[in-house]
């Protein structure tokens, strides 16, 4: 079991530029966590990629910035389902401090200078032009490795999503912008993991801008990252090779392409409101139970369901209450009524014939662990060919299944932040109560949304595992019955 551990990380807004058009976005204060915000790039896309969930089913194009923002975009592209390419870019170093940008080049001829730093450093014309013959080299060098073994993405009338692993000075970025706006991207967003607020305000080029944690100064990206070990270009080409084979699996499905739509269910006549995603072929399917005040469409369940997704498991979103119904608190709280039409949903989902011999697992969250494992419970004898295969409970209360908690046979995971004490606190007393095969995992750190960075990653891996050890046993490494902990 993990230990708790350290506190939250408060959030606050930021307005950008006003008149600018860009979004105000939720951003971690950046003097709570000093040092070491992400474990690494892939970690920091991650991250990202859950805050950029909005763009899925837009068709984006994720635009990693060479070589470290590759490592990062790779994680949004596949949080995204969205192709993966590059922006060529290269930094124009100070001659006497190259790590400080006085400007940046890029393919297409692109051009900034950064005035600012040029009028402070008094650096002369020739200096600025040696720099520059010396990045033109390496920059050609680089495009003709990079292009030599695929086509760019046509950005003509999509939306271009420039990532980095962070910003310094802005001028890789500016210029990277302006890159996507002349290969005809209609809307161009810049998405970081880090930097200064007084810089993004003045980044004007993107018409949106997106960053998790802007720390007063950012001298150096590689200060807030525990792990910022240099990318290589073999690096850069394995994940762009990864990714082109990534979506067209997702495409093709193997030649069984993957069922990815809105459905309705019909409940005595009340009609519940879903998205079914189902691989080619989907050994196990995950139905989500959301809690207060949630739905199909909470980001943070639909992160989880990528998550699932990605490791071939099939997902159904549901809305158990109607609009109207939300407007009354109690129904929230009615824990036989959403284990009810979950059942109901589990039921529809097997009279499918795509689905129809496929294991069912129950995600719950807040009051829906409830409700999940309410329904875990009401398994009919005989009925092993339609039970419940796995339950994954995620910052849930499972206390609300009262006594039936001891009726529950599916193999159940408890997933708890350590900075949600009470509810902490409550899920080791359900926990006591259970006779399956059962977990508690206390992510460190987190709180009851699972916000911090990193948190709810985790939590998203766990549930995977377990669902895939529960509903695929082609890929189960492990016996039925797990160890009570």
């Amino acid at each position: 079991m993990k230990q708790e551990g350290a506190a939250p990380v408060s959030w606050f807004k930021i307005p950008f530029l006003e008149g600018s058009g860009h979004r105000s976005e939720n951003i971690p204060d950046g003097k709570h966590r000093a040092m070491g915000i992400f474990e690494d790039r892939a970690d920091a896309g991650r991250q990202l990629g859950l805050r950029l969930d909005y763009l899925r089913g837009q068709d984006p194009v994720v635009l990693g910035l060479p070589r470290g923002g590759v490592p990062v975009a790779f994680e949004v592209a596949a949080a995204l389902g969205a192709p993966l390419d590059v922006i060529v870019v290269r930094k124009l170093g100070l001659p006497f401090e190259p790590e400080l940008a006085m400007g940046a080049i890029g393919e297409d001829n692109a051009y900034v200078l950064d005035q600012r730093v040029l009028s402070a450093t008094r650096v002369k014309q020739e200096e600025l032009r040696a720099v520059e013959r010396r990045e033109h080299a390496l920059l050609d060098d680089r495009v003709a490795r990079y292009r030599s073994r695929r086509k760019r993405i046509d950005l003509k009338g999509r939306t271009a999503v420039i990532v980095d692993d962070g910003i310094a000075t802005g001028s890789t970025a500016r210029a990277a912008c302006s890159i996507a706006r002349k290969r005809g991207a209609v809307r161009v967003i810049l998405a970081v993991p880090v930097a200064s607020a007084q810089v993004l305000s003045t980044l004007t080029e993107a018409d949106d801008v997106v960053c998790l944690a802007t720390p007063r100064n950012v001298t150096a990206v590689g200060y807030h990252y525990r792990d910022f070990s240099p990318t290589h270009d073999d690096e850069v080409l394995r994940l762009l090779g990864a990714a082109a084979d990534r979506l067209e699996d997702a495409i093709s499905g193997g030649g069984d392409p993957a069922l990815d739509d809105d459905v309705q269910i019909d409940v005595q006549g009340m009609w519940l409101e879903g998205h079914l995603y189902l691989p080619g072929e989907a050994a196990g399917v995950v139905i989500f139970a959301h809690g207060s005040g949630s739905g199909r469409k909470s980001p943070r369940n639909r992160f989880v369901a990528s998550t699932l997704q990605r490791a071939g498991l099939g997902t159904l979103l549901l809305d158990l209450l109607s609009p109207a119904e939300e407007l009354d608190r109690s129904n929230v709280f009615n824990i036989e009524l959403l284990a009810h039409r979950l059942n109901a949903a589990k039921y529809w989902l097997h009279s499918r014939p795509e689905a129809a011999s496929s294991t069912v697992g129950y995600f719950g969250a807040s009051t829906g662990a409830g409700a999940a494992l309410w329904a875990a419970a009401e398994q009919r004898e005989g009925e092993q060919g339609e039970g419940i295969g796995a339950v994954v409970s995620r910052g849930g209360r499972p206390d609300l299944a009262g006594d039936r908690l001891n009726l529950v046979r599916a193999p159940t995971l408890l997933i708890v932040g350590s900075a949600d004490h009470r509810v902490l606190e409550l899920n080791r007393q359900a926990q006591a109560l259970l006779r399956c095969p059962n977990r508690l995992e206390v992510v460190k750190g987190a709180t009851h949304l699972f916000e911090e960075p990193g948190t709810l990653q985790e939590a998203a891996v766990l549930a995977r595992d377990w669902f895939a050890r529960y509903l695929m046993p082609r890929k189960s490494s492990g016996g039925a019955n797990a160890p009570q902990e």
